[in-house]
């Protein structure tokens, strides 16, 4: 058996997957997710500032006299600055999108371990729904 030309195949075909999903409605949904969430301005806004208070709270936590209300006052703006991040439109979006692909690549990574030990492994929810079915 030449497994040069075996590996050489089996890369072939994983090429050949990657492009198939790269077309796949989920991952052309996390795509257009993802670039709305990054061109977002009041997201962009929103994380700069997020970023900036972390950074803030650091700085005032290694201080050896560091004021316990500032402390109090800079985690409030972070919580509210999460909660706005995650509740924004695009990054809702972006999430439920990558949840979709993650679902879509655990399908995937089921039926080739199912093609390989004809088991299917312990993730496997038997509801064909969930993956698009193996068995």
């Amino acid at each position: 058996m030449d497994t040069n030309n075996t590996n050489k195949n089996v890369f072939e075909l994983a090429i050949t997957l990657g492009k198939a999903l790269k077309e796949d409605e989920r991952l052309v949904r996390m795509e257009a997710a993802r670039k709305a969430y990054e061109e977002d301005p009041t997201l962009r806004q929103l994380t700069t500032e997020y970023d900036v208070q972390q950074r803030a709270i650091q700085k005032v936590a290694s201080t050896e006299d560091f004021d316990p209300q500032l402390m109090e006052s800079i985690q409030n703006r972070i919580n509210e600055l999460y909660d706005q991040i995650m509740a924004a439109p695009a990054y809702v979006e972006l999430m439920a999108a990558q949840e979709a692909v993650n679902e879509l690549m655990n399908a995937v990574n089921n039926t080739i371990t199912f093609a390989i030990t004809g088991e299917m492994p312990s993730n496997c929810t038997h509801d064909c729904s969930t993956c698009g079915g193996c068995h």
